[in-house]
């Protein structure tokens, strides 16, 4: 125990400058038995504090820590369980009961003795110890002295430790001064009682001396007395010469207050005179206006340049005197009144002459222009309405200012330049859409001897000749074509051309006059009625247009701020649409002609209103032209649905001859004209996207149709009719080169090569009958399980039978099967595609192929016969070759 006494205060207690008194070994009641030490421990600083704390071993090695302390003030009870019997068991009572069990009842005791020791020496405070017996207190002491080491018996146990506090150490003077009174008795060691009467003696004579001087020091305290009384007299005599001077400083004070109050009075009312200065100054210079600008608003020239320049600094000056920010109380002084009331009257005045003048300029410029229409009544342009804007924006400004002074006027000007500038537009526009009419049904009038009429305009004529011509015989279809087509491809084709691209061009032209007019009108809208082109979300409709006229500006403003329209754009755009409502009802008409005179003019106006669209909408996507032109694109674009419509429509409703052979179906040949049509309109179009899905329809339409007539066909076999057109269509795709229509050009490829096939296998099994039935039989036998040398065994296909079959087919009638076969051939294939000699260079190789394969069938079934055919694949050659120069 003692050693782990020394290991606790060397690595535990010293580090924290404390003092181990007393250990005891326990482990907590009722638990699991872990032991641990509960230490008496006292701080070395004063003042000291003694504690109790809980030490256990470390679960990590063989040292110690420090876990729980408790101050020794804070303990109430020390519960020993018995005080009788011999007991390791003990309570003590902090902030609760914490039991324990120490491991002998000695170390209990002495634990306890301790904390009673330190409780009586340090805190002097109430603690019960509970049975504990009467014998074992007394005892305490002694057991306490044997069981604390001799080291520290002197700190802690006896009755000595108040004599310990009370004794001082002598400081080191103190320890001199004895050392050297003893030296000077040489016998204060040896006979100490001499050594202490001489000391008395000495303190005797130390004491009477200490008397004297207290005596002989009384008669200086006497003289100090004295000097004080004077000293006294002396502060008297300058309190009464400080009173006296006081009464004579009272009335010179009294005068500096009231110089100091009437100065005071002084500065006060030059500061009132600067301040009046200064608001009268303020109102003068803020309220005042020139006798000239009075006079300019007054009798001020508004027709010349430096008149409305000079109106313009008069409006602009008392604008600023009326909205001065007058300072607080000014609006109650009479002059003041006055002076706003006079401004009030020169700004009523003016507005009402300038609202006046405006209107007569308004008036006389629908005049003046009405006076050029003539001239342009022939050429397709529009007048140039720019010097009327040049001459008015002189007055931009002044309409600035009625804007911010009456907007009542201004709200009236600007409905009367409506309604003048809008009958005179209207005017305007309209003859020269009458224009761009009889420019474009000019050219028309011969177009009318072809059929030109309905809705569908010259598609529906040509379609409807070129379906006559296909149900011709075939006969009287060669020597009637070539006229017909020949005046045909004069009017539907080289006078189309002309018209379509005279229409083109008056159509853009429309365009071009249309769109200029439009944005100088708006921008000068803009800088006319100071109206600020900022974007807005909000749109306006034709309706909305129409109420303007009900007075839809009437409600612009509630108390000058804004309320219906919610941005000073829609205000431009309402204006446009009511200026130049006539504008889309043109535009309409004019595009319901073109699509009448001719469908695929429909093509021409989708690119190019797409492309003022897009123009427009670059500029300013909410503008009134870029919403007007993008609802005729609509209309335009409805058209072009309506074109591509009607001719899926003729498609599905044509009719084939059954006396005469098919060839080029009309349909097939328009597509082919559409396609070519499309693209050289639509190159670097900007709505390709449009036509891509066109062509998807109309080719999808032409692939049904024709697969559908092929079917219905009597004269001329279907294998035909789907291989030429289907050429003619790969042809047409590979020539135009449409990248949307690639897989179709493939899908087109591919059933001309299949129909050639097909049709070049039917007919070769005509010429040499009853030979390929003989090989079909032959190949029958061997499919049923029959080896191929045991065919000639079969009574049906032996050899004399095959030699029979091949006697029938000399080399003279295999040309002549050969020549008629080329004379059928002939008579199915058309001459528009030129196909012939590509199928007959077919069925060549066809042919070869089948000869090959009959000799293999020959050398496999009938080995050893010595059995050919009557002609050689020279033959085969040579045959084809002269039948086909023959013809």
């Amino acid at each position: 125990m003692t050693a782990i006494k020394h290991a606790l205060q060397r690595d535990i207690f010293t580090p924290n400058d404390e003092r181990l008194l007393s250990i005891v070994n326990v482990c907590k009641a009722g638990k699991k038995k872990r032991n641990c030490f509960l230490c008496a421990t006292v701080t070395t600083e004063r003042p000291v504090q003694v504690n109790v704390v809980k030490v256990k071993k470390s679960d990590k090695g063989d040292f110690y820590k420090r876990q729980t302390a408790w101050a020794l003030r804070d303990l109430a009870v020390v519960d020993a369980k018995d005080a009788i019997k011999e007991n390791p068991e003990f309570d003590l009572h902090f902030d609760k009961v914490y039991k324990w069990v120490a491991s002998s009842t000695v170390e209990k005791n002495t634990f306890i003795s301790c904390i009673w020791k330190l409780n009586q020496r340090y805190l002097r405070k109430k603690i019960d110890f509970i049975n504990v017996s009467s014998q074992l207190l007394e005892e305490l002491p002694k057991v306490a002295e044997e069981s604390v080491p001799s080291g520290e018996n002197q700190s802690v146990a006896g009755g000595d430790e108040e004599a310990v506090d009370e004794y001082q150490e002598l400081n080191a003077r103190e320890e001199q001064d004895i050392e050297i009174m003893m030296e000077g008795c040489e016998y204060a060691i040896s006979n100490a009682e001499a050594f202490a009467e001489k000391l008395s003696r000495e303190l005797q004579v130390l004491d009477g001396a200490n008397i004297q001087s207290i005596m002989a020091s009384e008669k200086q305290v006497n003289i100090l007395m004295k000097l004080l009384d004077e000293a006294l007299k002396e502060v008297d005599q300058i309190e009464l010469k400080l009173s006296s001077y006081e009464e004579m400083l009272q009335s010179v004070k009294e005068q500096m207050d009231q110089i100091s109050e009437s100065n005071h009075l002084i500065h006060l009312s030059n500061t009132n005179n600067v301040k009046l200065l200064s608001e009268i100054e303020f109102l003068v210079n803020h309220m005042d206006l020139a006798k000239g600008h009075i006079k300019a608003l007054q009798e001020g020239d508004l027709t010349s340049s430096r008149g409305i320049e000079a109106c313009t600094n008069a409006a602009d000056a008392l604008l600023q005197c009326m909205n001065v920010a007058l300072r607080p109380g000014h609006d109650m002084l009479h002059a003041v009144k006055q002076q706003q009331q006079r401004f009030s009257d020169l700004r009523e005045q003016f507005a009402r002459r300038l609202a006046s003048h405006l209107n007569s300029v308004f008036v006389q410029q629908g005049h003046d222009q009405s006076s050029t229409l003539a001239q342009h009544s022939v050429e397709l342009t529009l007048p140039n309405h720019h010097p009327f804007h040049r001459d008015l924006l002189r007055y931009a400004k002044l309409m600035e200012w009625l804007k911010n002074t009456d907007y009542g006027k201004y709200e009236g000007l600007t409905k009367n330049y409506m309604d003048y500038l809008s009958r005179l537009y209207e005017r305007e526009i309209k003859d020269f859409f009458e224009v761009a009419k009889i420019k474009m049904t000019g050219t028309t009038r011969e177009g009318k001897k072809f059929g030109l009429h309905g809705s569908s305009g010259k598609l529906t004529g040509s379609t409807s000749s070129l379906n006559k011509l296909s149900v011709q015989s075939s006969g009287n279809r060669r020597s009637q074509s070539s006229s017909l087509l020949d005046m045909g491809n004069m009017s539907a084709s080289d006078l189309d051309v002309a018209d379509r691209t005279k229409f083109d061009k008056i159509f853009e032209q429309v365009l071009s006059e249309l769109e200029p007019l439009c944005l100088a009108e708006q921008d000068f809208i803009s800088k006319f009625f100071k109206l600020q082109q900022h974007q807005s979300s909000s749109g306006t409709t034709m309706n909305e247009a129409e109420e303007m006229d009900g007075g839809i500006l009437s409600r612009l403003h509630t108390s000058g701020v804004p309320q219906t329209i919610s941005s000073e754009k829609d205000m431009i755009r309402q204006m446009m649409t009511k200026i130049f409502r006539c504008i889309e009802p043109e535009l309409n008409n004019l595009i319901a002609l073109g699509d009448k005179i001719d469908s695929f003019n429909s093509l021409y106006m989708l690119v190019k209103m797409s492309h003022h669209v897009w123009t427009a909408q670059n500029v300013d996507p909410a503008s009134f032209l870029s919403t007007t032109l993008g609802n005729v694109l609509v209309t335009v674009k409805r058209n072009f649905d309506k074109c591509i419509s009607n001719q899926m429509k003729q498609m599905d409703e044509v009719k084939i001859s059954k006396k005469s052979k098919v060839g080029i179906l009309p349909f097939v040949a328009e597509f082919e004209e559409f396609a070519a049509l499309a693209e050289s309109i639509f190159k670097n179009a900007e709505r390709r996207g449009d036509l891509d899905k066109a062509y998807i329809k109309l080719i999808r339409a032409v692939f049904v149709s024709v697969e559908k007539v092929a079917n219905e066909s009597q004269k001329t076999p279907r294998d035909v009719v789907m291989m030429e057109n289907f050429h003619h269509i790969f042809a047409t795709l590979s020539r135009l080169k449409i990248s949307c229509l690639e897989a179709e050009k493939k899908e087109a490829k591919q059933k001309y090569t299949d129909h050639l096939q097909s049709y070049v296998i039917y007919s070769l099994g005509q010429p040499l009958e009853k030979l390929n039935h003989f090989f079909e039989g032959v190949e029958a036998r061997v499919a049923q399980g029959i080896r191929e040398e045991e065919v000639s065994y079969q009574l049906a296909f032996n050899k004399q039978e095959l030699r029979k079959v091949i006697k029938e087919y000399p080399g003279k009638e295999v040309k002549k099967g050969l020549d008629n076969l080329y004379k059928k051939v002939d008579k199915h294939l058309c001459e528009e595609e030129n196909l012939l000699q590509v199928v007959w260079h077919s069925m060549q190789d066809e042919f070869i192929r089948q000869y090959k394969h009959f000799e293999g069938l020959i050398a496999r079934c009938y080995p050893g016969s010595g059995i050919t055919m009557e002609f050689t694949i020279q033959d085969i050659l040579d045959y084809c070759s002269s039948i086909a120069q023959s013809h």
